[in-house]
């Protein structure tokens, strides 16, 4: 924040931004999603490490052929990774984008929020 000439404070839009009621809604859509999936994800990669660490007689059992549990589970993470990355995206779509435009829009107008 900066003085005018007349030294009142001047606020850039981007403080209204912030400080507005859509930009508080984007926060905590966008948090209410990416917490817990990634506390979700985090919790699944970590299962990975430690059954590999911790089990790897489990870790090499033989599901079919040559393939083995470990290889599974890391195919898995992969598989997870995609599969997150695909629903976050359709999410945002419906539930971001719509506010975030909103916003976007004001901004380059430079109307208040």
């Amino acid at each position: 924040m900066s003085l005018t000439q007349s030294g009142r404070p001047s606020v850039s839009g981007y403080e209204v931004v912030q400080a507005s009621r859509e930009f508080r809604t984007l926060q905590r859509r966008f948090g209410s999603c990416a917490v817990p999936v990634t506390i979700l994800f985090l919790a699944w990669y970590f299962l990975f490490v430690i059954v590999a660490a911790f089990t790897p007689g489990f870790m090499k059992v033989t599901v079919f052929g040559e393939v083995n549990v470990g290889l599974c589970f890391g195919l898995l993470q992969f598989l997870s990774t995609f599969v997150i990355t695909v629903g976050y995206v359709r999410w945002a779509r419906r539930k971001l984008d719509p506010v975030a435009d909103r916003v976007r829009n004001r901004l380059e107008r430079g109307r208040r929020l």
